[in-house]
């Protein structure tokens, strides 16, 4: 127990810059449908400190167009498409503990035993989770994680924030990762170094490929377009997709995004 928590800890700088540089990330963890853009430009936001995110935006998309970017393209020019949702389901299938747990912490029963099913159907049918076979027999995924918890309970999201490799966020959802990451069982406790450092440098770059696609939906301001989705797509997962108008309200087998 100790020894998985120090691992933890020792993972928090890499991790932290790998798994949420995702500068042009409207969300994640789910297929993102189209997108009405007037909806979005629209939505009403908390954005106190709106001059120096805007800076920090610069900053990462800077560091995503030259750096990030290039891999995630490169990476889905030499992977068969197969292979490519399959790595994708594989973190998809890892992350059903976390999906677990956090459905347990909100008392939403039903929502564990999907994620309880989905690990087991995924793991033992599906290649230990590189085919999503739980889909198949009606177990969508229903991601949960700690910031959504805490939101479930009534703790405010506070102002929206843009942090340095991290990207869109706000204190809730920053303070909710760092519980995920740090405190709650996770199957990456299973995985010693330096193999964890690789697998999180794959599943960095598998799910900034994925969302490729999706910068085609951003129109207008990119800044105000990304703040709003991200912000849209957090109520609508906190809130079980009780949104009026949530252009994330439908499904879209064609991109497959993850976590945020």
């Amino acid at each position: 127990m100790k020894k998985a928590f120090l691992r933890r800890w020792s993972l928090l700088p890499v991790t932290l810059g790998l798994c949420l540089m995702l500068p042009v990330s409207p969300a994640v963890s789910q297929p993102l449908p189209e997108t009405d853009a007037g909806e979005v430009m629209a939505f009403q936001t908390n954005d106190p400190y709106e001059n120096w995110n805007r800076k920090v935006y610069r900053f990462n998309d800077t560091i995503d167009r030259w750096f990030l970017k290039p891999v995630a393209q490169t990476y889905r020019t030499i992977t068969p498409d197969f292979v490519d949702r399959g790595i994708t389901n594989f973190f998809g299938n890892l992350d059903e503990v976390r999906n677990f747990v956090n459905s347990l912490l909100q008392l939403k029963g039903e929502s564990a035993v999907v994620a309880a099913g989905r690990f087991t159907y995924n793991t033992v049918f599906g290649l230990a989770g590189f085919i999503d076979v739980a889909t198949v027999f009606d177990l969508p995924a229903r991601p949960e994680d700690f910031g959504q918890t805490l939101g479930h309970w009534g703790v405010g999201s506070g102002p929206y924030l843009v942090i340095p490799l991290l990207g869109p966020s706000t204190p809730r959802r920053l303070g909710g990762y760092g519980a995920d990451l740090l405190v709650l069982p996770s199957l990456w406790d299973n995985v010693d170094s330096p193999y964890n450092y690789y697998a999180r440098g794959v599943q960095l770059v598998d799910r900034r490929a994925d969302l490729i696609p999706a910068e085609s939906f951003i129109s207008g301001d990119s800044y105000t377009f990304v703040r709003n989705a991200f912000l849209q797509r957090r109520e609508f997962l906190i809130n079980d997709g009780v949104v009026v108008e949530d252009p994330f309200a439908s499904g879209d087998d064609d991109l497959m995004l993850e976590d945020f």
